[in-house]
């Protein structure tokens, strides 16, 4: 049987208390972190949400109490009175808060008892990670989770807080709504009402937003979950966050300004980091060819380097056949590196065969020497050529890739990266924005014959490439920009189409004949014929900011319930099958799946 509360109140937190409380009577609540007894004395270190006080039962003092105490076992909810009292010198803990002083108890009650955690409710321990989801109510009881859960906290306030100044309001979407392409497969939702037809869980409120611009609100704010059925990385999450805004009247300046601002103003909440704006630009092109990924780590060097007019007609097939086929040769000097042994190359080698790569090609250089089996494939112009370019120097170590753009841009933008960490030039305490800007409207599919949007098919063409929409699809730039963070897209908007000629002529370049886009976007056709203002926003992806700003590699660190890689919550044991009885409302049927 555990106590009540009865006539206690609490009067501190366990963080709350110093030497300045010396003789105070104060009530704590909160858990039993650690139980040590020392000759009959009883020290508990008492954890609240906001830090840990020691607390002392001593049995000359109050025998009934100590008594009382001995039952107590980690994770324990209890409660005490007692009298703050300075900790021997001897016994201070400079690592604690509370560290100088201690709570001598005269009343103590029991709350709950506790079964022994299957884990120790502390950092930097190792338990598998499928362990803390299972018990993720524990794991969130750790100190790092729950500041990362109070930062983010922080970050959504002052984000509401910004937004709201600069005159947005916060409206809410609509979860239950219609299927729309948007890149990635949906959620789908059995109505009972309407049998035979589907809700589909928001991708994002894409089309939500650009309504209540048509409808005159001009500027719409949201902190919102969104759902997308796609497979899952360490970034990404079946349902997510994003700050989510739209702005009537306005071009790319306007957008990126005010976002700017709101960036900075979590920052200096959060870190109390001053970041200096405005923010670099960059072009899709330029990111493409000096990083190889659209989302470039700026932070450090070993930029790549196109050197395909230099081997097109050299002796090497691999690179001279890789450029009469349309694809490119890059490469990227790791300066100082020519000791990594072979298999430090062949793991290398590895890294890129992830990203489609067929191989790797390197040349190590050597104070009179290149030493490489494709060296002999090269003239003496050809050497000088790359040497100056690549401005290869002895102790100096080369990667090649020679592929499809596509291809070698992706695996060395990655092996890049990869490089900059293993070589220590990433320092993490520095945070590096660009916009990305420029980025191609379209793209062609090869397995489905047909052009599709980059981004949405509701970005805006350049003005100046609007012609070349029926001529030359795939050289029209898009209004479309990004917010790269340290490597990480956190943001990505555009303007808006915001007139029903244009639309369409978009949506029909995408294969769509009048059935189709009717069928699928007609309500969005016939609000912008309706009078719909010029228009454009952008989407925060909430999860990976908070990532980098609590300094975590994974967004399931910054997520009070996330879900693992393969979608399901081990804790609720979601998802689970649904009774017949609920099928049947539905008139569904259960299939197993081989």
């Amino acid at each position: 049987m555990t106590d009540t509360l009865g006539d206690m109140r609490r009067t501190h937190h366990c963080n709350a208390l110093g030497i300045a409380d010396k003789g105070s009577e104060v009530v704590l609540m909160g858990w039993a972190q650690r139980r040590r007894d020392h000759g009959g004395v009883i020290f508990i270190d008492l954890r609240d949400l906001q830090g840990i006080t020691q607390v002392v039962f001593n049995p000359d003092r109050n025998s009934a109490v100590h008594e009382k105490a001995h039952a107590i076992r980690n994770e324990y909810v209890m409660a005490v009175r007692g009298v703050v009292e300075a900790r021997p010198e001897d016994m201070a803990n400079p690592l604690l808060a509370t560290g100088e002083i201690e709570v001598m108890v005269s009343e103590l009650k029991i709350l709950n008892r506790a079964e022994t955690p299957p884990f120790m409710i502390e950092d930097n321990i190792e338990v598998n990670e499928n362990t803390r989801l299972q018990h993720r109510h524990i794991d969130l009881r750790r100190p790092s989770l729950q500041r990362n859960i109070m930062m983010r906290n922080r970050a959504a306030m002052t984000a509401r807080r910004y937004l709201d100044e600069q005159g947005f309001l916060d409206i809410e979407t609509p979860f239950l709504t219609r299927s729309t392409p948007e890149g990635a497969r949906d959620y789908l939702v059995p109505s009972r009402l309407n049998p035979g037809s589907f809700y589909a869980l928001p991708q994002s409120p894409q089309l939500f937003k650009q309504l209540l611009m048509i409808s005159g609100f001009e500027r719409y704010y949201q902190i919102v979950r969104c759902f997308r059925d796609e497979d899952l990385r360490a970034d990404r999450q079946p349902e997510f966050t994003q700050i989510d805004m739209e702005m009537s009247f306005v071009g790319e300046e306007d957008v990126m300004a005010v976002s700017e601002g709101l960036v900075s103003a979590v920052f200096k909440s959060v870190l109390d980091v001053e970041i200096k704006t405005p923010f670099d630009r960059m072009t899709y092109h330029e990111a493409l060819g000096r990083y190889g990924l659209d989302r470039p780590d700026t932070r450090f060097g070993l930029e790549l380097c196109d050197i395909s007019d230099i081997v097109e007609g050299s002796g090497f097939k691999v690179f001279s056949g890789a450029v009469k086929k349309g694809g490119i040769v890059k490469a990227i000097n790791a300066k100082g590196c020519a000791g990594f042994t072979r298999k430090e190359i062949d793991d290398f080698t590895d890294f890129v065969a992830v990203y489609r790569a067929k191989g790797l090609a390197w040349i190590r250089i050597k104070e009179d020497e290149w030493q490489s089996p494709i060296t002999k494939f090269f003239s003496e112009e050809e050497k000088k050529e790359m040497a100056e370019r690549l401005d290869m120097q002895p102790g100096d170590l080369v990667f090649f890739g020679a592929d499809q753009p596509a291809v070698v841009n992706e695996a060395l933008g990655h092996l890049r990266v990869h490089l900059g960490r293993k070589l220590g030039l990433i320092d993490d305490s520095v945070y590096r924005f660009v916009w990305i800007t420029d980025f191609p409207m379209l793209e062609y599919d090869e397995t489905e014959k047909r052009y599709q949007a980059l981004h949405h098919p509701f970005t805006s063409p350049a003005e100046e490439d609007m012609d070349k929409l029926s001529t030359d699809p795939l050289s029209v730039r898009s209004r479309a920009y990004d917010l790269v963070l340290n490597g990480t897209e956190i943001g990505g908007g555009s303007i808006r189409i915001h007139q029903k000629d244009l639309q369409i002529k978009v949506l029909q370049t995408l294969g769509m004949d009048r059935e189709e886009y009717e069928e699928k976007f007609g309500f969005l056709i016939s609000a912008l014929d309706s009078g719909a203002p010029p228009h454009g926003g952008i989407a925060f992806g909430f999860d990976r900011l908070m990532a980098i700003l609590c300094g975590n590699n994974s967004i399931r660190e910054v997520i009070a319930f996330p879900k693992t890689q393969k979608g399901a919550c081990l804790m609720t044991d979601a998802p689970s099958l649904a009774s017949k009885a609920q099928l049947d409302e539905l008139g569904l049927k259960q299939v197993r799946m081989k």
